[in-house]
């Protein structure tokens, strides 16, 4: 496994050793999970593995590396079959009962609850999450573990009505570059679909045809093939014509199957099946996007065959995964705090959503205080396409500080197209007090000087920009240290 030190490609490594199947990864950096795999018994070496086509019957490798890596070139040479990552894990994924998370946004929180979820009501499933939470592993109810993001559960579903099918294995359906056309899930969720990954689609038609190739990849009703899909917001109509699996809706509105009722003053979530099965819990996560990744969550476990009381209060304790509105703590300063989150937001859907759910959590009318935000563009084409979208997604910040676009799988020609100078000057056509800083470190020292007392602080992006936030709740402890 080539890049094995990656989220999702470090779950599936530990997947096939628990299949019996020997692994042997390479990743250029030691990190927490590299130690973890070495700890779990499988073979790592940190190098670049250019030899690590040599004597495998199989090579896998990451999306990050090149077609033209060495090690994918000896292995075509020699005839030895290689396999991207959603290939692989689309391999694995026909041997049990597949739930694919798949939409825009709110994959990687919506697996992380459910995964906690079937766990709490007693199914052992093996998850695979885009982001690691210390409750995955052994549930929210338990005492929280270790950070993680993957978790590897029973070959054969332990109890329910799906006793002794397949083991249930929980994953993100990612569209990037349609990768999720690789899995074949029996059940699917897709809360939402709005334009993105224009560079690789195109047009938002395009990405609708993607989602429905992906449905369509569900088995029959009769084969136990379940589609959950957003009430509104999903383009459900254009997705769902023609499937022979079982579909339903989920939504605020009361015309969907499952429908969901929020209340933001206290985080009380309803759900509610037309054939009456319900449940109710307090989220500790803000917002209402949050309340509908818990709902989808809720009901894709009774769909998996969960009951629903250990879910409900499965989703009461969650506290949430790394990097998703993340809570970092309390930051001293000047006699008062400055309250930081920490989030991988990157979509301007994502972006107001986030932003608007913290506003009304920590900054309700009348509390003294500001929303100061960090944003960090994710990848040049991105901002460009929906570049007046980010721009109103910011309409409830009062300062917005902006680094450097995250130039990843981009073209030279498209960084020169864009830059966070054209989001700062549409920011500032808004009204919004906006800048640019650059580098990371000298948009911690400007926090320093700008930051009050009562303010709360966002960093954002899917990008490096996690190192702004820890880095200004680091520097306090360096203070208190001197």
């Amino acid at each position: 496994m080539l890049g094995v030190g990656g989220s999702g490609m470090s779950a599936l490594s530990l997947v096939l050793a628990s299949m019996g199947v020997r692994v042997r990864g390479y990743d250029a950096v030691a990190s927490p999970i590299t130690d973890r795999l070495l700890a779990a018994g499988i073979e790592v070496a940190i190098e670049d593995g250019h030899q690590a086509a040599q004597d495998v019957d199989v090579l896998i490798a990451t999306a990050a590396v090149p077609g033209d890596h060495p090690a994918l070139v000896a292995a075509r040479d020699a005839g030895t079959p290689t396999m991207r990552y959603p290939e692989a894990l689309g391999m694995v994924m026909r041997g049990r009962t597949g739930l694919a998370v798949a939409g825009t946004h709110g994959k990687s929180t919506t697996v992380g609850m459910l995964g906690a979820a079937l766990v709490d009501a007693g199914l052992d499933p093996t998850v695979i999450a885009g982001a690691a939470s210390p409750q995955l592993e052994h549930g929210a109810l338990a005492k929280p573990g270790r950070w993680a993001g993957s978790r590897v559960g029973a070959h054969a579903i332990p109890a329910g009505p799906r006793r002794e099918a397949p083991g249930l294995l929980v994953a993100e359906a990612c569209e990037f570059n349609r990768s999720f056309h690789n899995l074949q899930p029996t059940i699917a969720g897709i809360g939402s679909i709005e334009a993105d990954h224009l560079d690789i689609y195109g047009s938002l038609d395009a990405v609708v045809e993607a989602f429905a190739q992906f449905a369509r990849a569900l088995p029959s009703a009769d084969e136990g093939g379940v589609l959950i899909i957003g009430h509104e917001g999903a383009h459900r109509r254009e997705v769902v014509a023609g499937l022979t699996a079982r579909v339903e809706t989920i939504g605020f509105s009361p015309q969907a199957d499952w429908t969901v009722s929020y209340d933001h003053r206290d985080g009380s979530v309803w759900v509610r099946h037309r054939d009456g099965r319900d449940g109710r819990w307090t989220l500790r996560m803000p917002g209402a996007h949050n309340a509908a990744n818990s709902a989808m969550a809720f009901a894709l476990a009774l769909t998996a065959g969960a009951d629903a009381g250990p879910v409900a209060r499965s989703l009461s304790a969650f506290g949430g995964l790394e990097r998703r509105c993340q809570l970092l703590g309390d930051r001293p300063i000047d006699g008062g705090t400055v309250r930081v989150y920490d989030d991988y937001g990157h979509h301007p859907t994502e972006v107001d959503a986030t932003l608007r759910a913290i506003r009304e959590a920590e900054l309700p009318e009348g509390k003294i205080g500001r929303l100061v935000v960090v944003f960090q563009p994710h990848q040049h084409s991105r901002t460009r396409f929906l570049l007046d979208e980010f721009a109103m997604a910011f309409s409830c910040a009062d300062a917005v500080i902006v680094p450097e676009i995250y130039f990843v799988r981009d073209s030279e020609s498209e960084k020169q197209r864009v830059s966070a100078a054209d989001l700062v000057e549409r920011l500032r056509e808004r009204g919004i007090d906006a800048s640019h800083a650059h580098p990371f470190s000298a948009i911690v020292e400007q926090l320093e000087r700008d930051c009050r007392p009562g303010d709360v602080l966002v960093v954002m992006g899917a990008g490096p920009v996690w190192q702004v936030a820890h880095g200004f709740m680091q520097r306090a402890q360096a203070v208190a240290h001197a």
